[in-house]
Formats: C-alpha cells, structure tokens, sequence
C-alpha cells in the first residue's frame, strides 16, 4: 500500500508491504538472490548494512526533489534511463583483457624492475605485496562496484553516491585528458624505433653517423676503456686519436650511441624548455599514426575495442616470454637477476621503502583516474565484481614481477659486455626503454629481429592503456551531457583524439621532452594522490563502506569480507594520506636528469596541478550554494547526502532489466 501526505509544507512518501513478521531468507545454492528488494529497503530505511530486515516494513522518508546542479537537461531521469542504453561488453574475456591491458602499461615494464632492486630486491616484495591488500585491491574494488551498480561516468557517479563530489569525477576526467596529451607521444616514440628497426641493422649500434657527437662511444670502445682504466696508475689514453682521457676519469662521461640517437636523431633535445628547437616530423607524423590506431578502436566503443585488446593485451606477454628466455641466455643474465631478487633485510625498516610500495602498486593499478570505474560500468549487473578486482590485481603485480627478469637479465649483459658494475647501468622509465635496452639489443645477433619485438610490445602495452584514459574522457561526457554526444559518439571521439594530437604538437619539436616531463610530473603525481584519498572518503564515509558492501551484496548475492570495510573507512585513507604527505615533503622540484626547471615552468607545473585538484572544491561550492536550504549548514547536510531517490531507480532498473532476460 503506497500513500503519499502531505507534513510541515513537505512531500512524505509512505510505503507499506504487509506479510509475515519474519527475517527475508538469503538465496542460497541455486536460488536466484532477490536483487534489488532488500537493498531498496535499506535505502529507504537508511538502515545500516547488518540490521536484519522483515518482510513487514514501513517506510517513512522526505522525497528527494533538489535537483544536481549539473543535471543533464535539468533532468536526472536521464541517468538511470542511460541504463538500458549502455553498452556493454560482448563478453566477459573482453573486459578482462581491457582492464588487464590497461593497467599492464609502460610503467610496469621500466618502473616497477628498478624500484624492486633499488628498494631491497626480494625484500621490496614484502611491502608490495602488503600494500596490494590493504590498498591497491580495495580500491579496485571501490571502483569496479561503484561502476557496475550504478553504469554511469566518474561524474554522474561521484555526484550521485554525494552531492559535493561531482568535483571528483570532473578531476578525474580532467587528469584523463592531461596525460592522453603526452601518454601517446611516448607511444609514437616507440613506433619511431619501430620502423627505423626495418633495416639490415639496428642504427644506434655505431657512431658513424651525423648525429653522433665527439663523445659518442660504442659498446667495445666503453668496454676497452673500462679494462685499460683498471689497469690504468698514470698517463692519458688516446680515442680516436683525438679525445684523451686521463687515469681518474670518468668512462661514464662518454655517451653511448644509443643514447646519443635517442637524443639526437629522434628527439633533437634541446638544452632546456625555454628552448624549443626544431620540429621533428618523424615524431609528429608517429604521433599522427598512433592517434589514428586509437581512434579506429574506440570509435564503435567497448564493442571494437573488446576485440582489439584479444591481440593488444595478449601480445606483451608473448613478446615477453620471448625476451625472458632470450634474456637468460645471455652472459651475465645471472648477475643481473641476483642483483634484482638479492634481499637487504634493513630496507624494510626504511619507511621511504613502504611509501615507494604503496605508491607503485597506486600508480601500477591505474585507480583514481576514473578508468576502472568507466570498465566496471560496462559490466552486467550480477557479474562478481570481487573476484575481478582481486584476480586483476594479482595478475598487474605478477606480471611486474616476472618483467624484472626480463629486465634484469638484459642488465646484467650490458654489465657483463661494459666490464662494469651492474649500478652502472640500472635505470627506470624512458632511460630504460630508449637507451639501455636498445643498446643490449644491438649486442645480439639477428638484432632487427629482437628490436622490432621490444617496440612492438611497448607500442601495445602504451594503447591499452590509451585506450582506458580516452574511454574515460568519452564515457563521462556521454552520461554527463547525454543525447546528442551519444548520438553522435563516433564524431564526439575523432574530436577528442584529433584535439589532443594538435594539443601535444609542442612536444614534437626539441624541446618537446621538457614538456612531456612537466606534465608527467604534475598531470599525474601529486594531483592524483590527493584525488584518490578525497574518493576514498566519499565512498568510506560519505556514502558509507557498509552500505557500498551491501551494494555487492545486491549485485552479487554475497556479501564481500567485512577486511574491505576495514579498509574503505580507515587502512586505505591513512596510506594514501601517508603517501600524498610524503611525496610533498619529499618535493625536490621538477628534473630531467641533470636538468632542474625554471621557476616559471615550475609555476606552470603548479598550475596544471591544481587545475584538476581545485575541480573538487570548486563543485562543491556550486553544490551547496544551489542546495535546498535555508541556513548554510542546512544546505551543507543535504549536500553531503547520497542521492537516494536517483539510487533507488537505477537499482530498480537494474534489477528489472536482468528479470526480462529470460533464463
């Protein structure tokens, strides 16, 4: 019996189901669970997740009418009707590998190896691990869950779960869009060293060429100058016949040629950012190709890209099982694999050591960006949310794991060929990629061969995770602003990925790897951090980790482990808080090797920081000034509050789009 009456000027809406006085029974074995009926109950009742429910309730709650300041067309209707429009995934393999694809990038390749061997090798796997439980899979599963209940965009989501944090779901879109501008550049670098392998040989093998340097120095001249330096009390030696070195200097002085067509040939570095050089258009025209490879993938949606991935996400891991057995083969892959696995038991009473942990396994797992929301939204509605955050997250970490072998094993010839240590040649990020890698590879024979494999795999693994960014961009303008962009999704994504080609033209030229630096630096560091702690505490205590349990519980039929409650309200907020504390007193500054910014890029830096971060004070703002309220702390409580009525319907049509599928 549903009535509605009127109290104190008010809409009050009450409900009455009559029945037995009894606790509903859960659906146990086959049974079906009766998804939706006592989630909507709770709601209502703004019972918490673990009071027991009778069949006879009554519920008595004032009927939502303020409206979001931002909802699409000024009505949210819109929202929960974006439900029976949205696409999904073909299959359940497909999401899968997109979100594996996805969160295996670059980063997984030349970060993660060096951090574990500079960090206390085998010991560093401790703190990983640790930090994976208590933080990078809880997160995972804040998002996947949020995204499959609710099938909306960070926005609308945000927005939905409390009022004042719309900003979140707008920083996230935001950070999304800055890092595409540079994300791809490093990909086309890639596909640069792709073709230029098309040859009879590598080209950075020698320093016969133009763009070589009188420092240049191949892999036998360091190695030569390494055995005479040993043996070596006085006197010069002679290169060339022209470059003499005396006894106590330094080999590492000399420029691999490697490193020298990376800086040279492809870059054209310049000395500094407020110099920008010459436009490069090999890099341009890359760029061109691989905004178009995007393009062609996302632009029928999770529906082509679904299958793309089969190929994307899969042949890194063929690529590296190939180097793997490649690399073990080689002379000196042992010392290099020792150096990586050897335990230093003290580190682990290093707090930098558990803050370089926890910051890995955030920034490996691609959380706080809004991707993992958006691919969770294209879920059904019943699929088991928890066994994919865990399952995702396990194969993320192994598969940073076992890319340290490969890594290593390389690192360890190069040491054994340069006669050197091997802390003489370990690094991480594009150094790795571009310069000590490259540099092993032309050390093999049949080296075109080994070349074309590496780049091909960090141009596939760079995609993917292409993929997740821009998908994220398109999905939450799609649900924010609704029809025409959906109408006219196709165009809508030509335009993103041709805006942000032209944006990231700058970084085409000389000094473009200034810039990529910077925006690598701010785009995505400390403005991330503080983004994933505000979303932490939206849903742990805003929204509520119990009610967020009983959501799974809804859309699963179990209930997950009261370990992630735990989690959601206090262990993952302390740890990133801990990181996002660490990471500022530890600010050094924006560098590129031995290069240190201006002050003005600094600012500029700064800037592009806090153009995401103040999205979230910002609409929280505009929320609470357009709140339904007569005093400010009135309007602050009812902004603070979930969206109850939107929840309720799109839980119900959630519910009533799975009872029409016949069994």
């Amino acid at each position: 019996m549903d009535e509605k009456i009127e109290a104190n000027g008010k809409n009050i809406e009450l409900q009455m189901t009559e029945g037995k006085d009894e606790p509903m029974k859960e659906a146990t074995g086959s049974e079906q669970p009766q998804l939706g009926s006592s989630a909507a109950a709770k709601l209502n009742l703004g019972a918490t997740m673990d009071e027991p429910l009778t069949s006879k309730s009554i519920q008595l709650h004032e009927k939502d009418e303020t409206p979001h300041a931002f909802a699409p067309n000024g009505d949210e209707t819109n929202l929960s009707e974006n439900i029976d429009e949205r696409e999904t995934w073909s299959t359940k393999l497909d999401f899968m590998l997109s979100i594996i694809g996805y969160c295996v990038g670059l980063g997984n390749v030349w970060r993660f190896p060096y951090l574990c061997y500079k960090n206390g090798g085998a010991t560093f796997l401790i703190p990983y691990f640790l930090m994976l439980a208590l933080c990078g899979i809880p997160m995972m599963l804040t998002e996947f869950s949020l995204g499959q209940f609710l099938s909306l965009g960070p926005p609308s989501t945000f927005a939905t779960i409390c009022r004042l944090a719309r900003g979140v779901g707008m920083a996230m879109m935001m950070i999304s869009f800055l890092v595409s501008t540079y994300y791809n550049v490093i990909i086309c670098w890639s596909v640069v060293y792709l073709f230029s392998s098309f040859a009879s040989d590598v080209p950075w093998k020698d320093c016969d060429s133009e763009w070589a340097s009188d420092k240049c120095s191949t892999v036998d001249e360091r190695r030569n100058m390494n055995d005479l330096l040993k043996n070596c009390t006085n006197g010069t030696l002679r290169i060339n016949a022209t470059y003499l070195l005396n006894c106590t200097s330094d080999v590492s002085k000399l420029i691999p040629s490697s490193l020298e067509y990376f800086n040279n040939h492809v870059l054209g570095k310049t000395d500094g950012i407020d110099d920008m050089g010459d436009f490069r258009w090999k890099i341009c025209l890359s760029l061109l190709f691989c905004w178009t490879v995007v393009f062609l993938c996302l632009f029928k949606g999770v529906k082509t890209s679904g299958k793309v991935v089969w190929v994307t996400a899969t042949m890194p891991y063929v690529v590296l099982f190939i180097l793997f057995i490649r690399g073990v083969t080689l002379e000196g892959a042992g010392i290099g694999i020792e150096f990586y696995l050897k335990p230093k038991w003290s580190k682990l009473l290093d707090v930098k050591v558990w803050v370089a942990a926890a910051s890995q396994i955030f920034y490996s797992l691609g959380v706080g960006w809004g991707t993992v929301l958006v691919y969770g939204s294209y879920n059904k509605f019943t699929n088991n949310c928890v066994f994919d955050a865990i399952v995702v997250s396990c194969i993320n970490c192994g598969s940073s794991f076992f890319a340290g072998f490969v890594v290593f094993s390389v690192l360890g010839f190069v040491s054994h060929q340069l006669n050197v240590d091997i802390d003489k040649v370990a690094t991480s990020g594009p150094g790795l990629a571009f310069n000590v890698y490259p540099e092993a590879i032309s050390q093999l024979p049949i080296s075109p061969l080994w070349a074309i494999l590496f780049f091909l795999m960090l141009f596939t693994l760079g995609l993917d995770s292409q993929f997740g960014t821009l998908e994220c961009i398109i999905a939450g303008v799609a649900d924010e602003w609704g029809g025409k962009f959906k109408k006219y999704k196709s165009w809508f994504t030509a335009f993103i990925c041709y805006l942000l080609f032209f944006l990231a033209l700058p970084m085409c030229t000389g000094g473009g790897i200034y810039i990529l630096n910077l925006l690598d630096f701010q785009a995505g560091g400390i403005s991330l951090i503080f983004l994933a702690f505000v979303e932490v505490l939206v849903v742990g205590w805003a929204y509520g980790a119990n009610r967020l349990g009983g959501n799974i519980e809804t859309m699963t039929g179990k209930r997950p482990p009261f370990y992630f409650i735990i989690c959601w309200k206090l262990i993952t907020p302390l740890l990133l808080l801990i990181i996002l504390i660490s990471t500022i007193v530890q600010w050094e500054g924006i560098t590129l090797d031995d290069y240190k910014y201006p002050p003005w890029a600094e600012f500029i830096g700064w800037l592009i920081a806090l153009a995401s971060m103040l999205l979230v004070p910002g609409f929280a703002i505009y929320e609470v000034y357009h709140a339904r309220g007569l005093t400010i702390r009135e309007k602050i409580s009812k902004s603070f509050q979930p969206n109850n009525d939107l929840i309720l319907e799109i839980e119900q049509r959630q519910v009533s789009t799975i009872k029409s599928i016949p069994d």
